[in-house]
């Protein structure tokens, strides 16, 4: 399935807007993620377990969408939105919401 977050796919024709889909997840970080994070905020440096867990939330997220989108008879997602917010006590969870327009394309 195609994914883009462009409103139209060069060289395709959108033949049918099959609706809006959405796909969310909600990820917690663990208290060793948010210690080695706190040591690397005073030291400098990339968090690699945030950045791990932002890519897993975008992935579950976006995977959602998709298998959505195909049950409603859709080959491709254009629009795509992706939204990240911290929820939970504290901000200790990562919420992400991928949104977009199923369509059929030739």
């Amino acid at each position: 399935m195609l994914i883009t977050t462009t409103n139209t796919i060069e060289g395709k024709k959108i033949v049918k807007y099959v609706g809006l889909v959405s796909g969310e997840t909600i990820i917690g970080a663990n208290i060793f993620k948010d210690l080695f994070a706190g040591i690397r905020d005073i030291v400098g440096g990339r968090s690699g377990s945030y950045e791990q867990v932002l890519r897993e939330g975008k992935d579950t997220a976006v995977n959602e969408m998709q298998q959505y989108a195909a049950a409603l008879g859709a080959n491709a997602i254009i629009g795509v939105d992706l939204d990240y917010e911290t929820v939970g006590s504290g901000g200790s969870m990562l919420m992400v919401a991928a949104t977009g327009t199923a369509v059929i394309i030739e």
